[in-house]
């Protein structure tokens, strides 16, 4: 796939359910054909109450299947991958002892076997006609869960029409990659038990995946047609633990004028701040679309946050596969800064590493984090502390860039790393310059003098041992946006190639030792 291949995009304005596709369907739409292999064992015979045998009995010849889930493995694009679905139509898809039995099994068996787990659940959740018991299934099914995700294993959720209740609330949730149909009923509480319980219609609206994708609860929203590139392509970052280093090896090395004059200071640090605010300067999503492959993009925090500051997404470089952060400068304004509601996105990409065990790659370029009553009220400064802590002490590699502006602790929070590069045009420093002077000076006419006093250019980090590489920008990335693009990408592939050949012991020993002496 050439750079700046098909992505994955939120589908918007569907309201209308999409046309329900059973569980064999769904699985024949997207897998490879002839590949399916089922793991259902049959459901052995018990006693229950007679209406709920006719219940079974029914949904079985209803369904021709004998529960609300099948299991299997099967190929996708050629890769070997375990499968769980949900079947609405047995007994509305809700979970009991046997049903939780076989996914558990499948789960365990996926782990087991090192393989890649796709999850379509649907469902209204907990099967009343079992009770409690069944109902504290759900905690079996999370720790399967958790033991396949703890191993390194990718773990993808297709959340269909309708998911509510246990199942939202347990193997829904908990996908590293998480997308919906379009027009998706999606919850906790079920509207018709809403309606009876407090005898009023749910809001409009609220439990739809589309308002899920809007506040950050799920990644996107994707069509029954779409779902195997998407799933290919999360895999192929999200898999590639085993074979990154096949791909780095046919991919473009950096060029020596790649990298900036390490004497060439050429601008003032003034000249470098300006430069780094022009409005036209490529940022990550420019650096993403012309770049990277395999991009995946994710949304939110899963908790119901999300801010247009930060772009969180999966993609490769040069071969080489990654979690991304990046501040995205089209997405702050002084009407909307950077807020806590991006760092704790910032954070959840973190933890997403640290489980696959990718390399982490932020992308700094900000003017700098809110200062508001809502950014202290949610915690900005806690926010910032959290995020060097995690990142500081990240078991995976981790890489940093300078794409533009650095200021204060917005930037902070995504330095640590264990390698830091910059554009030529970068920078890094406490404050805006323009902050910095009025602190000393009372007034914001020694802005250029504070810059180069600090020490905020990218040359000046890298004499000062902070940014180990500069990369060139002729004489400007706005005025060369694709050409840079593309430069960085190829430095990006080297440089994590580079940080994936380590140990980890060793990587994370010397990153603590580096910010431990930093400076003297």
């Amino acid at each position: 796939m050439s750079p700046g291949a098909a992505r994955t995009e939120i589908i918007g304005g569907m309201t209308e359910p999409p046309r329900r596709l059973d569980a064999r369907a769904l699985r024949d739409l997207v897998l490879d054909p002839g590949s399916w292999q089922s793991w259902d064992s049959p459901i052995a015979a018990r006693e229950v109450p007679a209406d709920y045998a006719r219940d079974l009995a029914d949904a079985a010849e209803k369904t021709r299947q004998d529960e609300s889930i099948i299991t299997g493995e099967s190929r996708l694009r050629g890769r070997r991958v375990a499968v769980v679905a949900g079947e609405f139509g047995f007994l509305a898809g809700s979970i009991g002892v046997a049903a939780a039995e076989r996914l558990i099994a499948a789960v365990e068996r996926a782990t087991e076997e090192g393989l890649p787990l796709l999850a379509a659940p649907v469902s209204g959740g907990t099967r009343m006609q079992e009770g409690t018991v069944a109902f504290l299934q759900m905690i079996g099914i999370t720790a399967a869960i958790a033991r396949h995700k703890q191993a390194g294993l990718p773990y993808l959720v297709y959340l269909r029409n309708p998911t509510f209740g246990g199942v939202l609330a347990s193997w829904g949730s908990l996908g590293h990659v998480t997308i919906a149909e379009p027009g998706a009923s999606i919850g906790f509480l079920g509207p018709r038990v809403f309606q009876a319980l407090y005898d009023e219609p749910f809001p409009e609206g609220v439990q739809t995946a589309e308002n899920m994708a809007e506040h950050g609860l799920i990644d996107a929203v994707v069509a029954h047609e779409e779902l195997a590139e998407v799933a290919d392509r999360a895999l192929r970052v999200l898999a590639a633990r085993q074979t990154w280093h096949l791909d780095v090896a046919s991919a473009e090395r950096p060029r020596p004028e790649d990298d900036a004059d390490p004497d060439g200071d050429g601008r003032t640090a003034w000249e470098v701040v300006t430069a780094s605010r022009r409005e036209d300067r490529p940022g990550v999503r420019r650096l993403l679309r012309t770049a990277a492959t395999d991009v995946v993009g994710l949304s939110g925090t899963g908790a119901g946050e999300k801010d247009p500051g930060l772009l969180l997404a999966l993609a490769r470089f040069g071969g080489a596969p990654c979690v991304v952060l990046g501040q995205d400068r089209r997405g702050q304004s002084p009407a909307a800064p950077l807020g806590p509601a991006a760092l704790r996105e910032a954070r959840r990409g973190m933890h997403l590493a640290e489980e696959l065990r990718l390399p982490l790659v932020t992308l700094i370029d900000t003017p700098g984090a809110a200062l508001s009553r809502e950014a202290e009220e949610g915690g900005l400064a806690g926010e910032i502390a959290r995020c060097l802590q995690d990142l500081v002490m990240l078991g995976a590699p981790t890489l940093a860039v300078l794409l533009g502006q650095g200021t204060g602790g917005g930037a902070l929070a995504l330095v640590p790393a264990d390698r830091v590069l910059a554009a030529a045009n970068g920078w890094l420093g406490p404050l805006p310059p323009e902050g910095a002077s009025a602190i000393v000076h009372r007034d914001l006419d020694h802005a250029g003098e504070m810059a180069q006093a600090q020490g905020v250019r990218a040359t000046d980090l890298r004499r000062a041992g902070i940014v180990g590489r500069v990369v060139a920008e002729r004489p400007d990335a706005a005025d060369e946006p694709t050409e840079f693009c593309l430069r960085l990408g190829r430095v990006l592939g080297e440089e994590l190639a580079g940080l994936l050949g380590r140990d980890d012991t060793e990587r994370l020993r010397t990153r603590l030792h580096r910010y431990r002496h930093l400076g003297r």
